[in-house]
């Protein structure tokens, strides 16, 4: 069975749309194909580039390119609006009049979210590093020892590309197929909650001891 919605009832509907977050939803859920497109493209562009050349220059002939565009577009406007005799104004004007400062309640906001998960993120490593849990301690071993096989194969910065396209394309291939993916993910949770309920049930010390 699908997963249940708010009112507890199973949803059915496979095209059913996720809700929006803001801006980044919109992004990775294609809501602006062209959009989309575009910010998938020019990041994907400039991880590529990174793979050939450095930060230094990947930055400075990326910048240079948006530069020489946005100049020769200027230019050809001035022109064209003194050939034409018009007072049209500067081409991006709408642009520069966008608040790009962010908010002082905005920030901490931003600050007191990010604070919080480095906060739950310490407390998790010292749980797992200390072993407070046997059975989490060596299922992060576990995670450990696969990524020193994955770090051999890939480099970070392939990993970073390949993160980027399943960011762009996971969450539409989820929405797309909700119901079929949902009933997988449901069988997958139950066997391994199975597995782990017969390995604790079959080693009694692996249990996590409960504060006296």
């Amino acid at each position: 069975m699908g997963r249940k919605n708010r009112n507890g009832s199973a949803s059915d509907d496979v095209n059913e749309p996720l809700p929006d977050d803001g801006p980044v939803s919109e992004l990775v859920y294609w809501r602006d194909p062209k959009k989309s497109g575009i910010v998938f493209g020019a990041l994907f562009v400039i991880l590529l580039s990174l793979t050939f050349l450095s930060l230094i220059s990947v930055v400075a002939y990326t910048s240079l390119a948006v530069l020489s565009g946005t100049l020769a577009f200027r230019v050809y406007k001035s022109v064209l609006q003194a050939i034409q005799k018009t007072q049209d104004g500067h081409p991006f004007k709408e642009y520069l009049e966008v608040e790009l400062t962010v908010p002082d309640d905005k920030a901490q906001e931003l600050s007191s979210a990010v604070i919080s998960h480095l906060n739950k993120a310490v407390v998790k490593l010292r749980s797992l590093f200390l072993v407070e849990d046997i059975v989490e301690s060596a299922k992060f071993a576990a995670v450990l020892y696969l990524l020193t096989y994955i770090g051999a194969w890939f480099n970070g910065l392939t990993l970073v590309i390949l993160g980027l396209i399943a960011i762009f394309a996971l969450p539409k291939v989820y929405e797309t197929n909700k119901t079929i993916i949902d009933q997988y993910i449901d069988l997958i949770s139950a066997k391994i909650s199975e597995i782990n309920a017969k390995v604790t049930a079959a080693v009694p010390f692996l249990k996590k001891e409960k504060a006296q």
